[in-house]
């Protein structure tokens, strides 16, 4: 086990590069602190650990070289980034539509079960295709292309990075559920959130149809 672990020094500039990464907006933490306004920690939670299930398996994929492939193929890599951003511009609509993210019943919590949370950000994080490229190109920057244990090395950095970007995002959740209680006190903020939502994950529809593979 010790043959796929990273040497001190690259693990240092790995886990700092990986936090300063985790608090750069995406979807998926969009996505994940709008659940938490919605259902509160326990949904936070779950759509987190959907988003890290799909970082998981594009950390399979780059270790295993497949995303390399799929990348390598303009038809994949087109058909993917159109789905993921029909996806969001989905979430987006439903949102602006039925409130649906932060649309409250009379407990205080969301009506969408943690199941219904989980694959919602696992959707997110596996219909992007700019992850794979990030992965791709992140990854192996700390891993020597000689090294025997290679695809060892890339699975322990991708499950690394969630572990090591997990402390920040379940501190964003814990702060958005804090926030939430003043939401439900306004119907306006939490239109206006409904909105800010809507127009974030429709921009970054927009971003996902203009990236390109290479």
């Amino acid at each position: 086990m010790t043959d796929y672990l990273p040497s001190l020094p690259v693990f240092l500039a790995f886990a700092s590069a990986a936090v300063l990464l985790a608090l750069t907006p995406g979807p998926d933490m969009v996505y994940f602190v709008g659940r938490t306004l919605a259902g509160g920690v326990k949904a936070g939670i779950a759509a987190f650990a959907g988003a890290g299930a799909g970082l998981v398996v594009h950390s399979v994929l780059v270790a295993v070289g497949l995303a390399a492939l799929l990348a390598a193929s303009a038809t994949a890599f087109v058909v993917l980034k159109v789905v993921g951003a029909l996806y969001l511009l989905w979430l987006a609509f439903q949102t602006v539509r039925h409130g649906s993210s932060v649309r409250f019943e009379a407990n205080g919590r969301s009506g969408q079960s943690l199941a219904a949370t989980f694959m919602g950000g696992l959707a997110i994080n596996l219909l992007n295709p700019k992850i794979i490229i990030f992965f791709m190109t992140f990854l192996p920057q700390f891993v020597d292309a000689h090294d025997p244990h290679a695809m060892g090395r890339l699975l322990v950095l991708g499950i690394g990075f969630i572990v090591v970007a997990a402390p920040v995002c379940l501190g964003l959740i814990l702060a958005a559920d804090r926030f939430a209680a003043a939401l439900r006190r306004s119907p306006r903020i939490l239109r206006v959130f409904d909105w800010l939502f809507a127009g974030l994950m429709a921009s970054f529809a927009v971003r996902l149809i203009a990236a390109r593979a290479g």
